[in-house]
């Protein structure tokens, strides 16, 4: 069986290095980005069958980049789990209705976060089912 492929993008460093430690671990091929411009540039060649978006990037917000990549037929199939720390009632839903299909919070624990991200893959993103991790 082909390792899944996952993208994280995330402004902290700090974040990248211990998701990207975790997923490597659990059988993952991993890419980071710090970026939604240089993730843009990359997910052509990556092709990631997950993407981890923190909503909150420096060069555009990960809503915005959610929609461009699911508004692509190219990238419409990704699955785009929300990867945030944005924890209040309502941003579950806000993140979901733009198109997001599934939410993990930060922090995260270290003790689920693996098996978190293997259910966001476990039904197709095409399926049109929000899934929540």
């Amino acid at each position: 069986m082909t390792a899944r492929r996952i993208m994280i993008i995330d402004d902290n460093h700090m974040n990248l290095e211990l998701v990207s430690y975790m997923l490597d671990a659990g059988g993952f091929v991993v890419k980071m980005e710090s970026g939604a411009a240089t993730a843009l540039d990359s997910i052509p060649t990556f092709r990631p069958d997950l993407i981890l978006m923190d909503i909150q990037l420096p060069d555009m917000d990960g809503l915005e980049l959610t929609q461009r990549l699911k508004g692509n037929p190219a990238t419409a199939d990704i699955v785009i789990v929300a990867f945030t720390a944005y924890a209040m009632k309502g941003d579950e839903a806000k993140m979901l209705a733009a198109g997001c299909d599934g939410y993990i919070s930060k922090p995260i624990n270290v003790a689920t976060f693996v098996s978190q991200v293997e259910a966001c893959l476990s039904v197709p993103s095409s399926a049109g089912e929000p899934r929540i991790a």
